[in-house]
């Protein structure tokens, strides 16, 4: 008898197929949120460059008591180089920081720590605050934009400059652990690489004063740019000090202006005459080198400016953009 015949019934492919999409829609889903948590990450680095960058600006707020500067937001490690540069400048100094960026200051984040990279040389421009909100806005937009400010709690104004220059080398040692602490103005022409090499000589002093030196009478005629109010103190004529618009100081020094407190020092009318004065109560070993102040660029110079005729170049931002040719 011929056998009954078989009915093969094939299981229906909707159940397979079924579970072949819910594993594709899971995998792409799976997929899906790490491209986006990708992107967040990203987007929350540098948005040009898709590299995150720690912020270089800082706002520094000062310890009552008279001690150091504190670093805002809480203590933060010292960071490592062989020479801090503040470039010290105002609120209506808009104009020489955009001249500056356009030559030897590098104008955004990433050569900025090229730069450092390569000289070992940290820059950064030095600014108080000030009550004017307007001001105030426009920096904070600037620092948004450029990210190469340290920022000082204290009232920024040209007749404060020597409590200015004090809190700036406490706070760049609060800052940074550096070789040399170097001040200079935001009206001269500098070249980095020639300072980096000057910094790293060998010395034999630890505590050193680095800059172009001078002596000259002391003005005590109130009409005088440079009227000194105690000048009955100083006599008919200065003690050797280096000029303001760049001089440096070794660690070793800065530590020690640290460690006084802010009312213990005698403060002159003049920044540089200041600082010379507290160089002479310590142990420093004054270096001249008048490559720091010349008139013109040459091949050994290190800073230029309108020596003697005034503290820097008379016009900045004129004299400044004949040097744009060279970083074209």
């Amino acid at each position: 008898m011929p056998s009954s015949r078989k009915f093969f019934h094939a299981r229906h492919p909707s159940n397979i197929i079924t579970r072949k999409s819910l594993a594709l829609v899971l995998f792409l889903l799976i997929g899906f949120a790490a491209l986006l948590f990708f992107s967040i990450v990203v987007f929350r680095q540098d948005i040009t460059t898709g590299v995150y960058h720690k912020p270089l600006s800082v706002s520094v707020v000062w310890d009552q008591s008279g001690g150091g500067g504190l670093v805002s937001g809480g203590l933060q490690k010292r960071h490592k180089v062989m020479g801090f540069v503040g470039i010290q400048t105002g609120f209506a100094s808009v104009g020489r920081r955009r001249a500056l960026r356009k030559t030897w200051f590098p104008s955004d984040h990433q050569r900025l720590q090229r730069l450092e990279e390569s000289t070992g040389l940290a820059f950064r421009f030095i600014i108080g605050k000030t009550h004017d909100r307007s001001k105030m806005a426009a920096l904070r937009k600037e620092v948004e934009e450029y990210d190469d400010f340290v920022i000082l709690d204290i009232n920024e104004a040209y007749s404060k400059l020597p409590y200015k220059t004090l809190a700036f080398f406490k706070a760049a040692y609060a800052l940074f652990d550096s070789d040399f602490y170097v001040k200079a103005d935001d009206d001269i022409y500098l070249r980095p690489d020639r300072l980096s090499l000057l910094l790293a000589k060998e010395r034999r002093h630890t505590q050193t004063y680095i800059g172009c030196m001078k002596k000259g009478p002391v003005f005590t005629d109130p009409k005088l740019k440079w009227h000194e109010p105690l000048g009955y103190m100083l006599g008919k004529e200065y003690f050797l000090h280096a000029y303001g618009p760049i001089y440096a100081l070794s660690a070793d020094v800065v530590a020690s202006l640290v460690a006084l407190r802010n009312n213990s020092f005698r403060m002159f009318s003049n920044e540089d005459v200041t600082i010379g004065a507290w160089m002479l109560a310590m142990n420093v070993t004054h270096e001249n080198n008048r490559q720091l102040c010349q008139p013109e660029c040459t091949a050994t110079s290190i800073a230029v400016w309108d020596i003697p005729k005034c503290s820097g170049y008379c016009y900045i931002i004129l004299a400044i953009y004949k040097y744009i040719n060279l970083f074209m």
